[in-house]
C-alpha cells in the first residue's frame, strides 16, 4: 500500500499531471487533446502520461486508431481513504479543543 501511495503522490506532485487529471475528470482524451493546452511537446506529455499510468491514476483505451486516456478513480479513492484517516484525527483533535474551550469559557462565566 505504501509503494502505491508513494507512486500516486509522486505523480500528483507535478502541476502538469494534476492539470491532465483535471482534464480527464471531464472525460477521455487523446494525447493530442491533452497536450493542446500546454507549451510542451507530445513526447513530454507522453512522459507525464506514463507516470500517471504507472501510478494507476489513468489507463489507456483503444478506439480505432487512437488510444484515449481515461481517469482511474480507484487510485484517487486510495488517496481519499488515506486522507480520511488523518481527517478523523483532526476532527477528534478539534472536538477535544472545542470541549476544552467550552469548559474554560464556562469557568470564566462564574
Amino acid at each position: 500500500m505504501d509503494d502505491k501511495l508513494d507512486a500516486i503522490f509522486s505523480a500528483l506532485s507535478d502541476p502538469t499531471r494534476r492539470a491532465i487529471l483535471g482534464r480527464l475528470a471531464n472525460g477521455k482524451a487523446t494525447v493530442a487533446e491533452l497536450a493542446d493546452p500546454f507549451a510542451l511537446s507530445q513526447p513530454a506529455i507522453s512522459k507525464h502520461l506514463k507516470v500517471l499510468e504507472q501510478a494507476g491514476l489513468i489507463r489507456s483505451g483503444r478506439e480505432a486508431n487512437s488510444r484515449p486516456r481515461v481517469l482511474e478513480p480507484a487510485a484517487l479513492k486510495t488517496v481519499a481513504d488515506w486522507v480520511a484517516d488523518y481527517r478523523r484525527f483532526w476532527d477528534q483533535s478539534f472536538d477535544r479543543l472545542d470541549d476544552y474551550l467550552s469548559k474554560v469559557q464556562g469557568y470564566d462565566n462564574d
